[in-house]
């Protein structure tokens, strides 16, 4: 019987891994996919009329509930759609993190920060798709708490936590040498906005430190989710 060579074994056990989980890579783009076409596809079907800001004025915000809720229920759709590969992402990538040695808490924080954004994320589309609702948009009374609370979720919890995302694999990308050096501190960079968005609860102008930590905290989950490695690379010498 022919013994097959060690490096062919260890090669075909790297392509055929049952337990590697989804790319990380691919959920993330899947995730930002998802995310980007609510905001595209809501904005194209209200004729070019944007999400309205939750500090804009009362009239504005009631009419463009009132009369766009086609436009409302696909955004609130496509955002709680986003939220499953996220979780999925999150719990990908902890695995993978505790299969190449990591025992600091980064995996879990991760994983933590992973999975509450993503039911953060989902909270905000359910509520969002309750604005849809041609009964609750009726309702003035009704539409703007609503909308603080999609706000809420899916702004300032929904950032918070990816920054948690972020950072518990930029830490450990940068201590054990897992991620390029420049990739692993820009990580933390973007984590650091992410919380310091918190402060969107008490200064309304914090809120441009959203969209920031949300656009960069996904370019960068692309980028970990394709460059973290499968398996650590043991030099000699």
């Amino acid at each position: 019987m022919t013994a097959i060579p060690e490096t062919a074994a260890t090669e075909t056990r790297g392509r055929r891994d049952p337990q590697a989980g989804p790319p990380p890579g691919i959920l993330a783009v899947v995730f930002t996919a998802l995310f980007l076409a609510g905001l595209v596809s809501s904005t194209l079907l209200a004729g070019g009329d944007t999400f309205p800001s939750p500090f804009g004025s009362t009239d504005t915000v009631t009419s463009y509930f009132r009369d766009h809720t086609g436009a409302v229920r696909l955004s609130g759709a496509l955002q709680f759609a986003a939220s499953v590969p996220l979780a999925i992402y999150a719990a990908t990538v902890s695995a993978r993190l505790h299969k190449l040695g990591v025992r600091a808490p980064g995996a879990t924080i991760a994983l933590a920060g992973g999975v509450l954004g993503a039911a953060f994320l989902a909270c905000s589309g359910l509520v969002t798709w309750v604005l849809s609702r041609s009964e609750v948009a009726a309702h003035a009374e009704l539409v703007r708490p609503l909308q603080y609370l999609a706000f809420g979720l899916g702004g300032p919890a929904h950032v918070v936590f990816l920054g948690l995302l972020v950072a518990g694999i930029a830490v450990p990308g940068l201590l054990a040498g897992l991620l390029p050096r420049a990739l692993a501190v820009t990580g933390l960079v973007i984590a650091t906005i992410a919380e310091l968005s918190t402060l969107v609860l008490l200064a309304d102008g914090a809120a441009l430190l959203l969209p920031v930590a949300r656009f960069a905290g996904l370019l960068w989950l692309i980028a970990a989710g394709f460059l973290l490695p499968r398996r650590r690379v043991r030099t000699e010498g």
